[in-house]
């Protein structure tokens, strides 16, 4: 018997299903899914918890008319596999593939792109509204996680949608809290009341009738609120202007097509609460949600990881770090932003849970609480990936550097991220960095110099910035003293002829391979700010080509600081100097294998002998 997933390519072929067979598939796409990325690896837990209400939204409404706008779109897999992408699941993440977030180019279902949370409100409101300006009848649906509605975009969006009469409809995917007794019978029953049409327009003759009458109204509206109140949590959200509808089971189909073939008949901010399960139907993402929410190849039918790395990453040696340096200094304070485990916080926050703040997706808020606690004494070191840091670059300018306060960035994922692709990847932490006055920025080019420069900037007395790559390093011994370096050194580590180059951070690998076969000098920088200008004015006047390298953007990055350091100091230069910058092109990068994706961006050994052999002939 054909697998009723294989009938299904398009949402047209599955809104042909008889509502009894849509149990059925849920299974299929369920157990497709667990074989489908054991293979792959990606997000798994966040897939498995919105099955359900991917078919529901497929079913009822009629995309790709009309537009669903998924948040972050980590939970995006049963939506591409439903939209023509179920035999290209095979190659999810991988060069050439489809990606792991929804593209726009990538098919027409991919109304909105994204990757970074919190968007998804703003985006389908401004899609609403174009309907509503063009005279489309089509309908906007943001489906936001209650992790992603921590953000302050997302209440922005919320506040702003509420004063509109756009026929948008926010589901808030709540996987968070277990489905308790009181997502049941009542809670189906209300909700498919709060979400009918008769309610609705009893609701608005009743404010027509009573708004002549100010007193009753305000009565009548308290009344609601209040009996609304006792049984749903959704006075907040009916504040913001929207009808609120909820919680329901969101592994319910019955509930979520009733309650959403309601909405559809509804005008305004509707906004609708459902309560899923992460990693649901499958146990090992059950118990451990966490870990199952990106992960690698594994056993589908274990859930234990293929293969390991014996070799520690930046992202663990910040970890062993940041406890070290703890039990050392108690004023130390970590902070992220929603990144406990990815950012390497764990055994930090079970060792001293009174000092650690996880104040939820919230970049810009991490970045002034910690500015504030260091304003009273304390020394805050907020850990955060690259491309997440970008959100926060006001307050990170205005209410630290600007203040000169001690804050520590302890910066993951800079530079090239594989598989997850252009919306991940910390290409311009450099460049945006550098151009801030009172900021250390440090790039090491190993796990123990990691350690190290860690500790000269828990040390500085102002800001600074530590940017480490994600995944391991060379696997160098790393030392068990919190020691520090000199700041704004650089260290020349192998003596060439004629071609000096200048490494930073992971560029120093390949640099010091390419050199072996041209012969060159090649130098730690270490520092990107303050550059080492004595370093630079010495090896310029030692070499005819100086060629800078770095795993972050050309453009205002550290080959500037360099090309800017020579500029500077031309008239201590004997001879003239070529110059070369070696770096990330002036474009998005796909999604790939980091090591083959810096081979094609000429970051590998033999593209810097390549372009090195080019600018000397």
């Amino acid at each position: 018997m054909t697998p009723l997933l294989d009938t299904i390519d398009y949402p047209q072929q599955l809104r042909l299903l008889e509502r009894r067979q849509l149990v059925q598939l849920a299974q299929e796409l369920r157990l497709f899914l667990i074989d489908s990325v054991a293979r792959t690896g990606g997000h798994l837990a966040s897939n498995l918890g919105v099955v359900e209400l991917t078919i529901a939204l497929h079913y009822v409404f009629n995309t790709p008319d009309d537009k669903l706008v998924w948040d972050v779109g980590h939970q995006t897999y049963p939506h591409k596999i439903l939209t023509g992408r179920r035999e290209k699941m095979q190659s999810l993440r991988k060069p050439q593939g489809i990606a792991g977030f929804p593209r726009r180019n990538e098919s027409e279902y991919d109304t909105f792109g994204t990757g970074h949370s919190s968007t998804s409100i703003s985006a389908a409101l401004g899609m609403a509204v174009a309907a509503q300006k063009t005279g489309s009848a089509r309908r906007s649906v943001a489906i936001i996680g209650d992790g992603a509605m921590t953000a302050g975009m997302a209440f922005e969006a919320l506040n702003n949608a509420g004063n509109m009469d756009a026929n948008l409809l926010v589901i808030l995917n709540d996987n968070d809290m277990s489905i308790s007794n009181n997502v049941g019978a009542l809670n189906k029953y209300l909700a498919k009341l709060l979400s009918s049409r008769f309610y609705g327009t009893v609701r608005k003759s009743g404010k027509k009738v009573l708004s002549a009458v100010p007193p009753m109204m305000e009565f009548a509206k308290r009344a609601e609120e209040h009996v609304k109140g006792m049984v749903m949590p959704g006075t907040l959200f009916e504040e913001f202007g929207f009808n609120y509808i909820g919680p329901i089971d969101g592994h319910d189909l019955d509930a979520l097509i009733d309650t959403l073939h309601n909405i559809k008949e509804l005008n305004g901010p509707q906004f609708l609460h459902i309560v899923t399960q992460k990693g649901k139907g499958f146990e090992p993402a059950e118990d451990n949600p966490n870990k199952f929410h990106g992960v690698g190849k594994f056993d589908p039918t274990n859930g234990n990881a293929i293969s390991a790395s014996p070799v520690k990453t930046y992202t663990e040696v910040f970890g062993d770090w940041l406890v070290d340096m703890a039990a050392a200094d108690p004023r130390l304070i970590g902070i992220t932003p929603a990144m406990c485990d990815g950012s390497g916080l764990n055994a930090f926050a079970s060792a001293y849970p009174d000092r650690y703040f996880d104040v939820g997706i919230a970049e810009q808020h991490a970045l002034t609480f910690a500015a504030g606690m260091a304003c009273d004494g304390l020394k805050p070191v907020v850990a955060i990936y690259s491309t997440f840091l970008q959100r926060a670059y006001d307050q990170l300018i205005h209410d630290i550097a600007l203040q000169n306060l001690p804050v520590l960035l302890a910066i993951d994922r800079a530079g090239l991220v594989g598989a997850d692709g252009p919306t991940h990847a910390g290409s311009f932490d450099l460049t945006y960095l550098r151009c801030i006055p009172n900021i250390v920025i440090m790039t090491p080019s190993d796990e123990n110099e990691c350690r190290k420069m860690l500790t000269t900037g828990f040390q500085y007395p102002g800001v600074s910035a530590v940017r480490y790559p994600r995944g391991s390093g060379s696997g160098a011994l790393i030392e068990s003293e919190l020691t520090p370096i000199e700041i704004g050194k650089g260290q020349v580590v192998r003596n060439g002829k004629n071609i000096a180059i200048l490494a930073f951070g992971s560029m120093l690998a390949p640099a010091l391979k390419a050199a072996e076969s041209i012969d060159a000098t090649v130098a730690n920088m270490r520092f990107v700010k303050p550059i080492d200008a004595e370093l630079i004015e010495k090896l310029a006047n030692t070499h005819s080509y100086i060629v800078t390298v770095e795993e972050n953007c050309i453009m205002g990055g550290a080959g500037s600081a360099v090309m800017e350091a020579l500029q500077a100091m031309q008239k201590n230069i004997a001879l003239p100097v070529k110059t070369l910058c070696l770096g990330l092109p002036d474009l998005f990068i796909e999604h790939g294998v980091h090591e083959t994706m810096l081979a094609e961006c000429g970051l590998d050994a033999e593209g810097i002998a390549d372009a090195i052999a080019q600018l000397i002939t």
